[in-house]
């Protein structure tokens, strides 16, 4: 019944931001718990940030902590990814992910997601 889009993937240069929006479709899409993950050619989906559905619970990966920031807009029923000070090993297609009781890091444990967005990175 929930279905999960991603838009503002792009190409943008090394030091650069982009921000990606998700939304969902789905009458209990405001209680979700929501993820976004990527993944680079050639390697495995990985964990990028997580956000409880009432926001007091968050979490990034090392690797983008301080760069990039997960935030909601109930009134537009979107999820957002700012990601800033973008590097080229930010070069991925990147999903978002949503559950009604999971929150973290494990992908495994999110029953939908969207179909993903590509971020380029140039150097």
């Amino acid at each position: 019944q929930v279905q999960v889009l991603e838009s503002g993937g792009g190409l943008v240069q090394a030091g650069g931001s982009l921000r990606l929006s998700c939304t969902a479709s789905g009458r209990t899409f405001s209680r979700y718990n929501m993820g976004w993950f990527r993944q680079a050619p050639g390697k495995e989906r990985e964990f990028v940030a997580a956000r409880s559905w009432s926001g007091i619970s968050i979490s990034y990966a090392d690797s983008v902590k301080g760069r990039f920031t997960i935030s909601r807009d109930n009134a537009k029923n979107t999820v957002y990814l700012q990601m800033n000070i973008l590097k080229p090993d930010d070069t991925a297609v990147y999903y978002c992910a949503a559950d009604s009781s999971y929150y973290g890091d494990n992908q495994r444990e999110y029953d939908y997601w969207g179909q993903g967005t590509q971020v380029t990175v140039s150097s």
